[in-house]
């Protein structure tokens, strides 16, 4: 086969001229070639980003958390993340705000007042329910640990059953506390309501056992993990007897969709040693979320999400119940949807 050339002054031809001097074909193969290497950039990046823990850049910034009342297993997990993620994400400034409980923690992540919290599922489902503002917003991170149904009265008490309480003065935890909300049903479910059969004492964990000690309570309800601190320290200061709760149970789920996220539960003997001598109770458990909505980064959702599962025995230590945390059933989050950074945390760690 014959090639064609038109020399030019050189005697070459157009092409080895343009693979010389750089011509118009030659800039367009060098075009070429290089939006190819960054389309393969772009690619390679997002895989990275996807694959790499906390999916990009590292989350900063001022991060609230919503809590408890002082002296509640909330607070002391929240101060307790509060240090492991000064760690592990020390970019994020993470402000802990002290609360009544689940109820108003959910008030506070749906109006923007809070970005994370800890609620109970029951408070979750409620809210929900209600179609509370920014309701549909709501995203869970993870199921946590069961917070158990305490009803403690002081020893030598005849109350035996919450049906028992009829007339007596009872701490049914503070207005917009997950203890308020499920005490008013376990009175319910015991024939009794809480405006007009027992003297209702609206407080916190955090005054009613001293209420007790002085005589101002005849009974006080208290739903937190295994044991509850404020439940120990009045044990070590005064004889108190733990009331049975499980009776309740039949009637607590007839109520009202709602009351499904209660389960029969049975506290061990050893949730406090002195106070049980070796028996257990039998209780109602319901499960605690880590709550935010669907405004959060995802990648602050994911690296909060992987600090907490990641903290289990670390907090554990020193809060019982987060023994509970389980990688295994912390995608259980009903009613919640998981948030997006959860679910990538999730997918993350399956083998």
């Amino acid at each position: 086969m014959v090639s064609l050339r038109f020399p030019g002054r050189s005697g070459r031809s157009r092409t080895e001229r343009d693979a010389a001097t750089g011509g118009p074909a030659s800039r367009r193969r060098r075009a070429r070639a290089l939006r190819a290497a960054g389309a393969a950039a772009v690619v390679l990046g997002l895989l990275a980003w996807w694959l790499a823990p906390g999916g990009g850049a590292t989350p900063g910034g001022t991060v609230t958390f919503a809590t408890g009342v002082p002296t509640g297993v909330y607070a002391r997990y929240g101060t307790l993340l509060k240090e492991r993620l000064a760690r592990e994400l020390p970019r994020v400034d993470l402000r802990l705000q002290s609360s009544q409980g689940s109820v108003q923690n959910i008030d506070r992540v749906a109006s923007g007042k809070a970005a994370f919290t800890i609620a109970a599922a029951d408070a979750v489902a409620t809210y929900r329910a209600k179609r509370g503002p920014g309701a549909d917003r709501l995203r869970a991170c993870a199921r946590l640990y069961d917070d158990y149904m305490q009803l403690i009265v002081p020893a030598g008490s005849t109350v035996r059953s919450a049906k028992d309480l009829k007339g007596l003065s009872v701490g049914v935890g503070q207005e917009r506390s997950g203890v308020n909300l499920i005490a008013g049903r376990l009175l319910r479910a015991a024939g009794l309501d809480i405006e007009h059969d027992v003297h209702a004492v609206r407080a916190g964990i955090d005054h009613m056992p001293e209420l007790m000690e002085d005589g101002e309570l005849d009974a006080f309800f208290w739903s937190g993990g295994l044991p509850t601190t404020a439940v120990e320290r009045l044990a070590a200061r005064s004889d108190i007897q733990l009331v049975q709760l499980g009776d309740l149970v039949p009637a607590l789920h007839a109520q009202q969709p709602e009351t499904r996220y209660y389960r029969a539960a049975v506290m061990p003997p050893d949730a406090y040693p002195s106070v049980q001598r070796g028996e257990s109770v039998k209780t109602v458990a319901i499960a605690n979320l880590l709550v935010t909505t669907d405004r959060t980064d995802a990648a602050l959702t994911e690296g909060i999400t992987r600090s907490v599962i990641g903290s289990r025995d670390q907090i554990g230590r020193e809060v019982h119940a987060a023994q509970k945390v389980d990688l295994r059933t912390a995608i259980y989050t009903d009613p919640l949807p998981l948030h997006e950074g959860a679910r990538r945390y999730y997918r993350s760690e399956k083998p």
